[in-house]
């Protein structure tokens, strides 16, 4: 079994797609829904020799059935939002740590020490109800950042305001992790004028406003906060790992996560990049569940490593990960 350790210090693809082989290897035979899914395609495991002949796990197995590669009972216990009267999709998890110290590695890769941070939070459909990895990953961070103007916003929109204002007068990095719609709401009523704010969109609009293309959300939060760029969060309940865009909708893995996409009329055929299709997803965090996800999610791959979320399919559940339709 491939250790924590080895997982957070991956730094070339050769290394990646060893730990990919190995743990699919053992969880080939140690999840057994994923073992059944497995003898149910006909495929026998120990002729699986490249990455690329890896099924991969329908992301909906998580509602009706237990993921688990591991015998002991969870430590916690991750589950979607969803809509109203829908199935949650639950994530069993064993080891809370190995999420800590996914979300903490992959936030210091791509923006340095939480210490540096002014934290902000205005997630109010995540606070407002229990089980969501979202709200654990940004709970941690603030109390990482180790700074008292730090924390949430509800519908307190002029308290927020207003901790912009004093933040933008005082200097230091500041960042804003937002549900999109939430965002929206806020950039109707205040405009925060403050161009080194680093805005973080993620959710999408959970059934409280119309779908939008992504440029036009951008656009508008753009405007709205006056920066240059809306960063995006990748992630998912499913999931203990993130990734992440700087602007322009393009999302980059940590070295121990990645995103292939799928054929939608050939889910086993793998596309090459600039090709739209289902979203594929290796988590080598996910080494006691399930690391090869089959997501809802369409998308497609460029040759410089980014990918892009397009949209998701039809009748697919709304969730937290991303419902901007292009």
């Amino acid at each position: 079994m491939v250790s924590a350790d080895r997982i957070f210090s991956i730094a070339s693809p050769q290394e990646f797609d060893s730990s990919c082989l190995e743990i699919f290897g053992y969880q080939s035979h140690h999840c057994a829904v994923y073992a059944k899914y497995l003898a149910l395609l006909g495929i026998d495991p120990d002729t699986v020799k490249q990455p690329e002949a890896i099924p991969f796990l329908p992301i909906e197995f998580f509602k009706q059935h237990r993921i688990v590669s591991v015998a002991q009972e969870p430590e916690l216990t991750f589950s979607s939002s969803g809509t109203t009267g829908s199935v949650q999709s639950k994530h069993h998890v064993a080891d809370v740590g190995i999420y800590e110290k996914s979300f903490r590695t992959a936030f210091e890769q791509f923006y340095g020490a939480p210490t540096d941070w002014t934290i902000l939070a205005l997630l109010p459909s995540y606070v407002e109800r229990e089980g969501s990895s979202l709200i654990y990953m940004v709970d941690d961070l603030i109390r990482e950042s180790r700074n008292p103007l730090s924390g949430y916003f509800l519908y307190n929109h002029q308290e927020l305001f207003d901790r912009l204002q004093h933040l933008k007068a005082t200097g230091g990095k500041t960042l804003l992790v937002g549900v999109t719609y939430a965002l929206l709401d806020f950039v109707e009523n205040y405009r925060a004028d403050f161009p080194e704010l680093v805005v973080m969109e993620t959710g999408g609009m959970k059934g409280r406003r119309r779908e939008m293309i992504r440029e036009e959300v951008h656009d508008r939060l753009r405007d709205g906060f006056k920066v240059n760029a809306i960063h995006s969060e990748y992630g998912m309940t499913e999931l203990l790992s993130q990734a992440y865009s700087t602007g322009k909708g393009l999302f980059r893995c940590p070295p121990w996560m990645k995103v292939v996409i799928r054929d939608t009329n050939d889910p086993f055929n793998v596309l090459p990049d600039g090709r739209t299709g289902g979203i594929n997803v290796i988590d080598l965090a996910n080494i006691h569940s399930c690391s090869f996800i089959a997501t809802q999610d369409l998308g497609k791959t460029y040759s410089d490593g980014h990918f892009e979320v397009l949209g998701r399919f039809d009748q697919s559940d709304i969730r937290g990960c991303n419902l901007l339709v292009q």
